[in-house]
């Protein structure tokens, strides 16, 4: 079920009233009353998950299930009595030593399960194909052709995130597993997330939820910006992509340029577009989700760049990859070596194909000059905080920022390596100072308008979670401008009513 649907804005009306008047009204004096409002969570979220493919529930369920078994068989090793009568390494020590190593394989063993399952379902078929073509062998009959389940990178990260913080003692495993069932299939981030971690996320279905009008609306007012960077800009700036990027050898450098600079504002408005629907979505149900973008795109350099884009994802490598591996804590051919291995994952994670790993190594190679040099932290603070504009080294900086980004992201929209590479050379050409032309200019006016009115506002709400974050104390221009995004959701809505598109990390 796509956030951009019919079926969407009938589904979330209908949940949202049946989860708190059902709440209120019936199970509020039930003694069951948190753990009936968690099974509708898990019904609701199965709906929503299965109005794709029924069959991808199955799959859900059994990563759930699995995941949530390998917590309470880490807590039973935990609960081992221990005689106090044994004391040293014959006595104590070794039991403890053991019961370790015990855990610690139950652990293994499910993450090793649920990244079995990903790669089966997304990566097998491709390492198949590729091995094929290394040794010119036939593929008759080595093929799964299985189909990709929407969101299989998203939820089974969660998933591993979850048995990775028992096994390190960051979070207890819960008994309870309708709310770890919520947890993983929480409808709103299910299949392009946030990442959330169990310790943020799973707490919160463990305690009682009250409906909270304030957090309610500001939930709404994300939901309408989320919607008109999907709908408005990322859908509009889509439809001359498409058409440039599969007619790229007969275009000129200037239309590339703007093709590949519309992909840059398509991705961020369609990806954190999706982030804003479900983090408002959660907010209507008394859920806080984590924050997944950051205005990426005023950003000095690209290591603050990593630090505000599809933030849920870069920490997860951090905190469960990067530094296990030592971090930027050990020589300086590792801290190369463990770049690599996070933006080469990085990479890896978003698809089976080879300019995704290009792409991430890119950035790596982007990336090393500034920690090696101790500089990738430079800028921790918003830029231009507390100016409206930013100074001339400031804009510089995230101009460059930004035309880095663009070629990745022509790296990232390229169906090869080839492809991109031609694409980029397709660019460095005097053909570059003409005039971008594809159906007349005024074909792209109406794309530069609204990227521009989402840049605009982004920047001037730097410092808020999001772009329709007010104060409580409401004015008129506040309706004007809430009327006038409605109108424009509500116009290309009901153009693309009958096929909506998908979200792009969707594929994911």
């Amino acid at each position: 079920m796509l956030f951009n649907s019919i079926q969407f804005a009938i589904f979330l009306p209908i949940v949202f009233l049946l989860y708190w008047f059902v709440y209120d009204r019936f199970i509020s004096k039930s003694k069951h009353q948190l753990r009936l409002q968690n099974t509708f969570v898990v019904v609701a979220s199965y709906v929503f998950y299965g109005w794709w493919d029924w069959r991808f529930l199955l799959l859900i369920a059994f990563t759930s299930f699995c995941s949530w078994g390998s917590g309470m068989l880490m807590q039973r090793v935990d609960s081992q009595p221990i005689d106090p009568k044994l004391t040293g390494w014959d006595g104590n020590s070794l039991i403890i030593s053991k019961l370790q190593n015990r855990k610690k394989l139950i652990a293994t063993a499910n993450i090793v399960l649920n990244l079995l399952i990903l790669a089966v379902f997304k990566y097998y078929d491709f390492f198949v194909t590729e091995f094929a073509q290394l040794f010119h062998i036939s593929t008759e009959g080595l093929l799964l052709k299985v189909i990709h389940p929407v969101g299989i990178s998203f939820y089974t990260f969660q998933a591993l995130s979850y048995s990775i913080d028992v096994y390190r003692g960051k979070i207890e495993p819960t008994t309870d597993i309708i709310a770890f069932f919520a947890f993983i299939s929480f409808f709103p981030q299910l299949v392009a997330g946030p990442i959330e971690r169990a310790t943020n996320l799973l707490p919160q279905f463990l305690k009682k939820r009250e409906f909270d009008y304030d957090i309610a609306v500001d939930g709404m007012r994300q939901i309408l910006w989320g919607l008109f960077k999907k709908i408005v800009v990322a859908d509009n700036c889509a439809v001359y992509v498409d058409q440039v990027f599969s007619t790229y050898t007969e275009q000129t450098g200037s239309t590339l340029l703007l093709a590949a600079v519309f992909f840059t504002f398509q991705i961020y408005g369609d990806f954190s577009g999706y982030s804003d629907i479900a983090i408002g979505t959660a907010k209507l149900f008394g859920i806080k989700l984590m924050r997944n973008f950051n205005v990426p795109y005023f950003s000095r350099d690209i290591a603050e760049f990593w630090r505000r884009w599809h933030i849920s994802l870069t920490t997860w490598f951090r905190d469960y990859v990067y530094i296990p591996l030592g971090g930027s804590r050990v020589s300086k051919a590792k801290v190369v070596r463990n770049t690599f291995v996070i933006f080469l994952l990085s990479g890896f994670w978003h698809g089976a194909n080879w300019t995704f790993i290009a792409w991430g190594a890119y950035h790596a190679i982007l990336f090393l000059p500034l920690i090696l040099t101790g500089k990738n932290r430079k800028y921790t603070n918003q830029v231009a905080e507390g100016r409206i504009l930013p100074t001339f080294k400031e804009l510089g900086q995230m101009l460059l920022t930004f035309f880095l980004a663009v070629i990745g992201w022509i790296i990232f929209r390229a169906e090869s390596i080839g492809m991109a590479w031609e694409y980029v050379c397709g660019i460095c050409n005097e053909s570059l100072f003409t005039i971008p032309m594809l159906v007349g200019r005024v074909y792209y006016i109406p794309k530069v308008v609204f990227a521009s009115i989402m840049i605009v506002v982004e920047w001037l709400q730097k410092g808020k979670e999001h772009g329709m974050e007010f104060a409580k104390k409401r004015s008129w221009w506040h309706i004007i401008v809430y009327i006038a995004l409605v109108l424009c959701v509500e116009y290309y809505f009901l153009i693309s009513i009958e096929t909506p598109s998908s979200f792009i990390y969707f594929q994911f």
